[in-house]
């Protein structure tokens, strides 16, 4: 199963991006370019959620170190919900869990908003 990404919009600046399946090499290029049409829509302020995120590898990593790059140069940001046991070790082991604002879920993200 590829990755499939479901957008839910909350307001003009925000948005939440549902993500399942596999965030790996074949897929992280969608996930950028799906950031990118969103920050030029004025959609800076961006949550992840990983929580039915299967598979994450350092293609994928890098796909939100990517996004992670765009909103904030848009003085947005990019917060990570419902980072699965895996994901944190993945993180933790990068060094990225300094990098990202990660949260249990998305209501937890976007209270801290």
């Amino acid at each position: 199963m590829g990755l499939q990404v479901d957008v839910r919009l909350l307001d003009e600046s925000t948005a939440v991006l549902a993500l399942q399946g596999r965030l790996d090499a074949v897929a992280a290029p969608a996930l950028k370019t799906r950031i990118h049409e969103l920050v030029r829509k004025g959609r800076v302020n961006l949550v992840c959620d990983l929580a039915a995120v299967g598979s994450l590898d350092s293609s994928g990593l890098s796909a939100l170190v990517s996004g992670l790059e765009i909103v904030r140069r848009q003085g947005g940001f990019l917060k990570l919900a419902g980072v699965g046991p895996q994901g944190a070790r993945s993180f933790k082991r990068t060094g990225l869990d300094r990098v990202f604002d990660l949260y249990p879920d998305v209501k937890a993200a976007l209270r801290e908003s």
